[in-house]
């Protein structure tokens, strides 16, 4: 009898051992899973960015730093899950990539060009996106030690001049259809908002000069117009009370 019940008890820890054991690998398994999910995400976003990059100034420094993000997390995936079909292909690939960037960055290293604001609405709103998510992905590599602090604010201080540019832009442009729809009292809002919107901002360059320049003649000459308009009105408006004091005290006629 002792026997048997020795064997239960032995039965239940093996399968009390059993199941967390089998427990245990299923969350190792499930934690792999959410880790690799973690890295192909890092590489969708940063092929997003790659492709929208395209609507920006041509910057191979951006395109290197955004491969060398994608090989990261590709080199991430592969330890996380060995096993995944072809992931040392694409390990290879990635590689081959940045080294490309690589020799087109330091062979284009003092060439920029100039950022031209795109005509299309829509255009611009995926172009501000992808600046703002850019900044976030370089602050990010930056912080982890990928991004020296050099390149970081280098390239930081390129993309908020454009974000700074497409901002003011964007108000000068309501401000100039306003301005010629002779909605003055708008026009100047978005004028006077578009000039703050440079005094706020610590980059003082050439660009914000000339526009602060551009945006003060127009709101003098908002201005000047809103004085002439409220100078024709008060004429107007004493010429229709003078026309009813002579007509009421004009003589009257007799019939």
């Amino acid at each position: 009898m002792g026997i048997i019940i020795g064997l239960v008890v032995a039965l239940i820890i093996i399968v009390v051992v059993v199941n967390a054991i089998q427990q245990h690998k299923e969350k190792q398994e499930q934690e792999k899973r959410a880790k690799a999910a973690k890295q192909k995400a890092i590489i969708d976003e940063t092929e997003e960015l790659l492709l929208n990059l395209t609507h920006l100034p041509e910057n191979p420094k951006l395109v290197e730093i955004l491969n060398q993000r994608s090989l990261n997390a590709v080199k991430n995936m592969a330890k996380i899950m060995p096993e995944v079909k072809g992931i040392r292909n694409r390990i290879n690939e990635m590689e081959a990539r940045l080294n490309a960037s690589s020799d087109l960055a330091a062979s284009n290293s003092g060439q920029e060009q100039s950022f031209v604001l795109p005509d299309n609405e829509q255009q611009l709103v995926v172009i501000l996106q992808t600046i703002k998510k850019l900044r976030i992905m370089i602050k990010s590599e930056q912080a982890k030690g990928v991004l020296d602090a050099a390149s970081f604010t280098k390239e930081d201080k390129k993309l908020d001049a454009m974000q700074l540019k497409i901002n003011v832009e964007s108000l000068h442009k309501r401000g100039r259809q306003a301005h010629q729809k002779e909605m003055l009292g708008s026009a100047r809002q978005y004028y006077e908002k578009a000039l703050q919107t440079i005094s706020d901002h610590p980059l003082q360059t050439e660009y914000t000069s000339a526009k602060r320049n551009e945006l003060e003649d127009q709101l003098e000459e908002i201005t000047s117009a809103l004085k002439n308009t409220n100078a024709a009105d008060a004429a107007k408006k004493a010429k229709d009370e003078e026309d009813d004091l002579d007509l009421l005290f004009q003589p009257k006629k007799k019939w």
